[in-house]
């Protein structure tokens, strides 16, 4: 996955103003307690990312997984 694809699906469920708000503050376990930026910024992989986030948010539509 692309950083480009994931801010989209981001935004897309999110909205863009509180996606940016949900990546900064929200810790995730799955990301090892870690934030979204945090773990980009680690180089984690963004697919792996997306899976935390997905396992962390069971509201995300299956469009977007």
């Amino acid at each position: 996955m692309r950083i480009t694809d994931f801010w989209w699906r981001m935004n897309e469920h999110y909205g863009s103003a509180w996606a940016a708000s949900y990546a900064r503050d929200t810790v995730i376990s799955g990301l090892g307690g870690r934030t979204i930026e945090e773990s980009l910024a680690a180089g984690q992989d963004v697919k792996e990312i997306w899976r935390a986030l997905c396992s962390h948010d069971p509201s995300i539509p299956a469009l977007l997984r």
